[in-house]
């Protein structure tokens, strides 16, 4: 019961001064190898890309309501397989006449997906303008954002740099192939890492300075991405998924929802959602659960992000915080996994346990504490995506899931070889 609660592609991606991009024709495939460095030399036979399409860079255009905000993009890549669907997440022991809907924002594509893809559509075409050849960018271990921005670096053909937080006693020791970091290790990123203490003392922005520092030493021209993708202009991305929601409501006739709510860590997401809600027809409530640091640190995070618009706002009008922190940023209670299996077997609906699925554990814990508050109200999650992190959390998972038994035979059934075909 619910609680309450290496590169294998090189891509030749044309995408200055045209708004199409096209695909190199084939040629074999070549390793080379050295110490530091694993590289896989692919171009893959692809049709032409249509205009408009997966990969084009394209002229941006913003919402109308948001056309005062400054400075606006002028270009973006198309990352995502977008919009992501809506529907109806039928959630047990919700208040009286409550309806919670889902953006499926996970399924916005397969090794790029998540809420990340949005912000980086933004930041590659960004990048790609700048002359860029490899992008740089922080994360946890088992960062979403780090995979996303490797997968999409490749894309472009641009290689990426990543410096993942671990802890002392892993720091010297092969990384593995778990979760996020097998994508981002078959895409051939350089991984640097450092202790979260390092990282406590140091900063992800002069990290992220120092390594850019010693990659134009080998000559080359890299592009800093920061952590979560979450700047003014990665904001963006979000804004963008206001006006989706808002056509998406506009086109099925009904009725607009409340409130929305997402998990927040880093803050580029709901600085976006926040925004673009309270400027455009959408006006509902957002209601950010913080999976890490605490909210008036996203409070002032936020402010920033959209003083850098020249929005006008204050961030504490436009979002409502609520810490979900819990143990800590990726660590999870037993009841939290519970939870994630609970909502899997109850609606089929797979929550990462680092964001989305702390953020839905706080809402419904919210909503069982504060039933009033959400009685009668039309909620929109936004699941952020992070799959992948789950396969990190397979040992303390492991003793919440069943269902598996030896199949019993019995002799009277007749058995002669060959007659099952195994493929």
């Amino acid at each position: 019961m619910i609680a309450p609660l290496i590169s294998l592609s090189r891509l030749t991606i044309l995408l200055i001064g045209s708004s199409t991009s096209s695909i190199s024709s084939p040629s074999p495939l070549l390793y080379s190898r050295n110490p530091r460095r694993c590289t896989a030399s692919l171009s893959v036979s692809s049709p032409p890309i249509m205009q408009g399409g997966f990969l084009s860079k394209k002229p941006y255009e913003p919402p109308s309501w948001a056309s005062y905000l400054n400075p606006i993009p002028s270009h973006t890549v198309s990352l995502g397989h977008l919009p992501t669907p809506i529907h109806k997440w039928n959630l047990p022991n919700l208040p009286e006449g409550t309806e919670v809907w889902i953006k499926r924002d996970d399924i916005s594509g397969m090794q790029l997906s998540g809420n990340k893809v949005r912000k980086l559509e933004f930041l590659m075409a960004d990048a790609v303008s700048s002359g860029a050849d490899c992008l740089i960018t922080v994360g946890g271990i088992q960062s979403n954002h780090c995979r996303a921005t490797a997968v999409a670096a490749r894309y472009l053909n641009l290689d990426s740099y990543l410096i993942l937080r671990t802890s002392k006693v892993l720091v010297e020791k092969d990384p593995g192939l778990v979760g996020n970091l097998l994508v981002e290790r078959l895409v051939g990123a350089h991984i640097d890492l450092v202790t979260k203490e390092e990282y406590s003392k140091i900063g992800s922005v002069t990290l992220a300075e120092l390594l850019k520092k010693k990659v134009e030493k080998e000559g080359r021209k890299p592009y800093i991405i920061p952590v979560g993708g979450s700047n003014s202009l990665g904001t963006w991305g979000y804004i963008e998924a206001i006006r989706e929601i808002e056509q998406q409501v506009q086109s099925s006739g009904g009725a607009k929802f409340d409130d929305i709510v997402v998990a927040c860590g880093s803050g580029g997401t709901i600085a976006g959602l926040s925004l673009g809600s309270r400027l455009s027809s959408l006006k509902a409530t957002v209601h950010a659960f913080s999976v890490c640091d605490d909210p008036e640190y996203f409070y002032n995070f936020t402010q920033g992000l959209i003083d850098g618009l020249h929005s006008g706002l204050d961030s504490r009008d436009i979002v409502n915080v609520i810490n979900a922190k819990g143990l800590g940023y990726a660590m999870n209670t037993a009841e939290e996994l519970e939870f994630v299996k609970d909502v899997a077997k109850a609606t089929g609906i797979v929550l990462d346990p680092v964001y989305s699925g702390k953020a839905a554990h706080g809402m419904l814990k919210d909503m069982a504490s504060n039933p009033a508050k959400w009685q009668g109200r039309k909620v929109l999650f936004i699941h952020t995506g992070g799959l992948l992190g789950l396969y990190d959390k397979t040992e303390q998972m492991a003793s919440l899931v069943g269902n598996w038994r030896r199949m019993e035979l019995d002799e009277s059934v007749p058995q002669k070889d060959g007659t099952g075909k195994m493929f």
